[in-house]
This record gives C-alpha cells, structure tokens and sequence, in this order.
C-alpha cells in the first residue's frame, strides 16, 4: 500500500515538472520571435539605409551630368564688337570680303579692317614656303612627338613614328587640315620649325601682306594673324601652284599609316558639290578665330576670291558662301559694290552711323550723305554702303 502511494507521488511530481517546463517553453517563444523580427527589422532598416544612401549618391551622380555645358568663349571679333553690324547678305560670319580676281575689284567687304586669328587658313603659307624651297615631295618625312598639339590638344591619326612622303604631308595638311603634317612639314625644313616661320613672315612681307603674323606652320596659336585683304592675297598667289590647288580641292585622300591605310577627307564639303566649281580652298576653326574659310571660286561666269572669318555656327562659313553665292547669281555683272564697316565704341556708348552710296553719287543726296562722311569726326563710325544695279 505504502509502496503504491509512493508510486503515485513520483508519477504526480513528474507530471507537474513537466507542466512547468511546458509552460516555460510557451513563455519563451513571443520573445524568441519578437528577437528574431527585431533581427529582421533591423537588417531590413540596414538594407533601406544602404539603398537610400545609394540612391542619394545615384541622385548627385546624374545632377553632376546635368550641369550645363561649359559656354564657349567669345572670339576675338567677338570681344571687338565686330559681330553686333547687321549686313545686305544677313552673313554670319563677321568679317567678308569678296574680290574679282581677274580685275582686283571689291564686290563686298564687311569689316575687312579687322585683324583676328586665322587658324588652319595658316598651311596656305605653310605650302607656299614648302613649295618655294624646291624641297623634295617624295623624301620621306617623320612625325615626331615634337608635332604634338600643346596649344589646343587636339587629336590625330596619324601616330608618333609614322612616316610618309613629303607630298602626302602638304596633301593632308591643306585638303584635311592635318596638324601634325603641317608641324612636321616646319619640323624638317632646312633650320627647323624656327626659320620655317621666318620664312612664312618673309613670304607674307614679299607679298604685301602688312597686317599678318605667323608663329607656328598648323595656325593653332591664336597669334597667327592676318585681315581679309591679306587673305584674299595668299589666296591668289596660292592659286599659281597647281598642286596647292589639286591638293586643296580634293575630296579625299589615303595614306598608309603603319600596317593600315587611312582615308582622310575635305574639311570642306562644298568641294563635294558639283555644283560649287571651286578652284582652291581653305578652312580653319580655332575658338579664338571662330569658322574661317577662304576660297577660289566661279560664280556667275567670274573668277573670284572669297574670304569668311569669325563665323559663328559649325556651318556657318557654308552658308554664307551660298548665300554670297546666290547674291551674285541674281545680280550678275551689274553687282558694285556693297561695303560693311564696325568700329568697336572705345570712348563712348554713341555709334555714328553713314549711309554711303559708293558708286551712284548722281543722285541729290548723294554728295549730302559723302559730306557727312567727311565731317565725322575720329569717333566710331559705322559705314555701310548700297548695292547699285543697273
């Protein structure tokens, strides 16, 4: 009996331990799970935190891509006040001069007194100094790494190392305006790259040329200067030399380059055009000179001279040739005369403007307009004279 009880005992306490351990296990798990979401909450705010910071980053990222363009500088005829006179031909390149190279006759200037850079307009004169040394065309020359663009760092694909012929040289330099052939063509002139320029000055000196300056054989320096007047000069002794005129005017041109044959084009497309009869040519674009070009053209059954400085717009210089084009088309050889002055104000805000008429001065206002001009004092003055068509 005594043995029974005991039993029971035993069976009872055990059941009661195993309640108690039961309810502490039940006890236990809401802080099991409440520890386990905690960990959860807390990696997932980690998570949030990262994406967030990396969306912030992604955010500063694309604004830093959105930051306007740096604005490009004004140009030297800019800076003059050259680009603020409206002109007949609604031209945007702000200096013009158009010659007839048979008679030496202005048919339209617009600021030809300015001085401005003239960029690549410079192998002109590189060729003609090239051509007038009687060097040999076929001798092979080197482009080295003295021929690297320090002024402006452009590019060129012609590497350091490569060799070609002289002529190939003086072909890519005036037909795709090759800066490292143009600096090499200098580099092996007898005396080097310094009396290479020299003579550049001399040639320019010979040839009237009062108003121009070299100091480099590509025109990357901003200091090579010249005036529409001078150019029109290096355009018509250019045009003399039969290569200057083949070279300039090619569309397109090939050289071996290492293992590789490259095919460089014309910087100016209007020799692509069979309706341009172009004799010789020239472009040149540095950012202080704006979109120059110079040309040998017939227009209108007339042999004439063209020169375009300080255009604004890549394809300016393009459309101001056609729109100089089309003037002279309509007006055939009655065309006078149109000429377009700016002085930049240095003393005062006031600009005096004359009107000029300077071929039919029959007229009763004529001599008027002409004794205005005489009595205008040293001051700025604008002049801007008329077309005549008879």
């Amino acid at each position: 009996m005594h043995k029974a009880i005991a039993s029971l005992i035993s069976l009872l306490s055990l059941v009661l331990v195993l309640g108690y351990m039961a309810g502490e296990a039940q006890a236990a798990e809401p802080q099991v799970k409440a520890s386990s979401s905690s960990k959860v909450k807390k990696s997932s705010t980690r998570r949030q935190t990262v994406t967030r910071s990396s969306e912030r980053k992604s955010v500063v990222k694309r604004a830093a891509y959105r930051v306007a363009p740096e604005v490009e500088k004004p140009t030297l005829g800019q800076q003059l006040g050259l680009h603020g006179l409206q002109d007949e031909l609604n031209l945007k390149s702000n200096v013009a001069l158009v010659v007839d190279q048979s008679t030496g006759q202005t048919l339209f200037e617009k600021n030809t007194h300015a001085v401005l850079p003239i960029a690549s307009i410079t192998k002109l004169m590189t060729a003609l100094v090239v051509l007038d040394a009687n060097l040999p065309l076929d001798e092979t020359i080197e482009i080295d790494v003295e021929d690297r663009d320090t002024e402006k760092n452009t590019r060129s694909r012609l590497g350091f190392g490569t060799a070609l012929s002289r002529a190939d040289a003086l072909h890519l330099a005036l037909m795709a305006s090759e800066n490292r052939a143009a600096s090499a063509l200098g580099r092996h002139y007898p005396g080097g790259i310094g009396a290479f320029v020299k003579a550049m000055n001399r040639k320019a000196a010979e040839l009237g040329m009062t108003n121009t300056r070299f100091v480099d054989s590509s025109g990357l320096s901003p200091s090579n200067r010249s005036s529409a007047p001078d150019l029109a000069k290096l355009v018509k002794t250019a045009y003399e030399h039969p290569l200057i005129r083949e070279y300039s005017t090619s569309p397109s041109h090939s050289v071996q380059v290492g293992r590789r044959m490259i095919t460089f084009n014309n910087t100016n497309r209007l020799v692509r055009n069979s309706d341009w009869n172009i004799g010789l040519q020239k472009t040149g674009y540095i950012s202080e000179a704006g979109q120059c070009l110079v040309m040998q053209a017939e227009i209108a059954g007339r042999k004439l001279v063209m020169v375009l400085l300080d255009a604004q717009g890549r394809l300016a210089r393009i459309g101001d040739a056609g729109r100089i084009r089309t003037w002279l088309e309509h007006a055939g050889s009655s065309v006078r005369n149109v000429t377009t002055v700016s002085q930049a104000v240095e003393k005062n805000s006031i600009e005096k403007t004359v009107v000029v008429d300077k071929v039919e001065r029959s007229s009763d206002k004529a001599p008027e307009r002409i004794e205005r001009l005489e009595r205008a004092d040293s001051g700025p003055i604008s002049v801007r004279g008329t077309t005549v068509i008879r």
